[in-house]
């Protein structure tokens, strides 16, 4: 997979994370200001404000944290492609890559009317994927409060399983890829793309919050990710190529 593949996924994470906010938002938040010597509720810290004044080693815990965040998703990226493409290669399921890409694609039109607000189905597979969450976030609370670098960085990599419709959807992807090395990559172009919003969030705080929350740019966040899966599905009929336009599909046609 070259680098012009992977980047159309790199700029579905770029727009989409406005939906990182209210997802990571409080957590990332929660980072500068990590001094307090009681242990906050994991619950509390998820919910918790932004734009506190940075404390000493904030920029460094928020910067371990985001690098946890994204090496789980890398993680998660290399087990759905190993396992997707030895499937594909010991079965020759060809039918089965072409029904993968087909919700792939749809998952991404799925997210963009999600990130719009036109539709919310996504947030009911974000509640199912709650069950498998209650059992990791017991975890969190040896981690709080996030007063070091380590801690934040083992926090990103529990929360990087977060339960979390555009992870789900750009998980396809990366099963479509073949291999491991290709679903971990898949995945990095990702959590590179959510990483400017995050970063500029830790940093910043409240008032970056409130401006990826206006309507305006959640709209135009939506719309390039509906325009890809959109784009995908039109490659997707009768096999039809688009010329150029195919190094804008995140996925390749079986």
């Amino acid at each position: 997979m070259s680098a012009l593949n992977l980047l159309p996924v790199f700029m579905v994470g770029l727009a989409g994370s406005v939906h990182c906010i209210g997802m990571c938002g409080g957590i990332v938040g929660a980072l500068s200001a990590a001094s307090s010597p009681r242990p906050r509720p994991v619950v509390a810290i998820a919910v918790a404000a932004t734009g506190a004044r940075l404390h000493d080693g904030a920029p460094l815990r928020v910067a371990a944290y985001n690098a946890g965040r994204i090496a789980s998703y890398m993680a998660a990226g290399a087990l759905a492609g190993g396992l997707a493409g030895g499937a594909a290669h010991l079965l020759r399921l060809a039918g089965l890559q072409l029904a993968f890409y087909w919700m792939a694609n749809l998952m991404l039109v799925a997210l963009g009317l999600y990130l719009m607000d036109a539709w919310r189905g996504l947030a009911r597979l974000e509640a199912a994927g709650n069950l498998v969450w209650r059992r990791v976030q017991p975890l969190l609370k040896p981690l709080l409060p996030m007063d070091s670098a380590l801690k934040a960085l083992a926090l990103g990599g529990l929360w990087g399983w977060l339960p979390c419709g555009m992870v789900y959807s750009v998980l396809l992807t990366a099963m479509l890829s073949g291999s491991a090395l290709q679903g971990a990559l898949v995945m990095l172009a990702f959590g590179l793309g959510t990483l400017p919003t995050l970063l500029a969030l830790g940093l910043v705080g409240a008032r970056l919050r409130a401006a990826v929350r206006r309507r305006g740019v959640r709209l135009a966040g939506g719309l390039l990710v509906l325009a890809f899966g959109l784009l995908g599905l039109a490659r997707a009929v009768n096999g039809v190529s688009l010329g150029w336009l195919d190094a804008l599909c995140l996925t390749g046609h079986p």
